[in-house]
């Protein structure tokens, strides 16, 4: 088997987790990119075919990646230990599959690594923030509902750029004619959840919606020869295309700037922000974790189901954002 036969059985298990496993284009480029370097190993060593590798091959490249002797950037524990998920789990394929009569890479277990989760934004830090991108251009009003939003619901910032319009669901109001605004979110393998958006964060985007959005829409058409058809997308580019993950991050990294933040801030630093206050105000775990969308094999609590009904009168109880101005 060839070097290149090699690459097609890789190709093979990336198409397994696309289409039998509903794997996200981001989890696929993740697991293409570890993949594609443990395939340079294998080449350097002269191994093209599955069942020629051993344990030690798969021991001795996780020792590269970690000490960086093969001249790249050594790899953070956490790094690494993705790495090797990426290569245990192709293993196993390939050993189900039949490709190879064992699993050389069973025997090697992932380093157990502390939880270290980003320090959690202040009240304050966060209002701040939020309050940092100016409503008095369709940019701004796009900055400060997507930051609002990011906050209201702890969503990934991959789930919050991949959004369309028809995700918001608006619900009749309740006894006291609040407002109810649902976001379907797709999150990874394909899930979707259901999660509210409060009072602010309602606000904001109605904004961007009615004052914002349109101008950003109208940029796709203008210059064309023929009229482009309109994205979907619900945080639109200055083009009137989808907002990508790296702009996404570039405006929450000015808005933290403007707003004085001095630690570093990332999408999870509001992620888990909103998950941090919550707790703190009170709202149950299984809440949060639901809002989240969090799935784990060894936490039964994660799939714990919560009603509609039941998240909303939590999220107004619990989130500082979510009750009225």
């Amino acid at each position: 088997m060839s070097l290149t036969s090699l690459a097609g059985e890789i190709g093979s298990y990336l198409d397994h987790l696309r289409v039998e496993r509903g794997s996200s284009p981001n989890t696929l480029a993740a697991y293409q990119r570890d993949l594609r370097r443990y395939e340079q190993y294998l080449g350097s060593r002269g191994l093209t075919s599955p069942a020629a590798i051993e344990t030690g091959h798969i021991a001795d490249f996780l020792r590269l990646l970690s000490d960086g002797s093969d001249g790249s950037i050594p790899l953070s524990e956490r790094s690494a230990a993705r790495v090797l998920a990426s290569v245990r789990g192709l293993h196993r394929y390939w050993a189900q599959e039949g490709r190879t009569t064992h699993d050389p890479a069973r025997e090697l277990s992932a380093p157990k690594l502390a939880q270290t989760l980003p320090k959690a934004l202040t009240s304050q830090q966060v209002a701040d923030l939020l309050e940092a991108p100016s409503p008095a251009t369709p940019l701004g009003l796009r900055d400060r509902a997507l930051l609002e939003f990011l906050y209201a619901t702890g969503a990934r910032i991959s789930e919050a750029v991949s959004l369309d319009v028809d995700d918001l669901h608006d619900l009749a109001g309740n006894d006291s004619d609040e407002e109810v605004m649902l976001v379907r979110v797709t999150g990874k393998g394909n899930k979707q959840r259901m999660v509210p958006l409060g009072r602010y964060a309602r606000r904001a985007v109605g904004d961007y919606l009615t004052a914002g959005r349109p101008s950003l829409a109208e940029a796709a058409a203008r210059g064309a020869r023929t009229a482009r058809r309109s994205s979907p997308a619900l945080f639109l580019n200055k083009l009137g295309g989808r907002l990508s993950r790296q702009s996404a991050w570039t405006v929450l990294q000015k808005s933290a700037a403007a707003a004085g933040i001095e630690t570093d801030v990332s999408p999870h630093t509001l992620r888990h922000s909103c998950a941090t206050h919550m707790l703190e105000g009170g709202a149950d775990v299984r809440t949060v974790q639901e809002m989240l969308g969090h799935a784990s094999v060894t936490t039964t609590q994660i799939y714990t189901k919560v009603t509609a009904e039941s998240l909303w009168e939590q999220y107004l109880t619990a989130h500082p954002r979510a009750q009225h101005a």
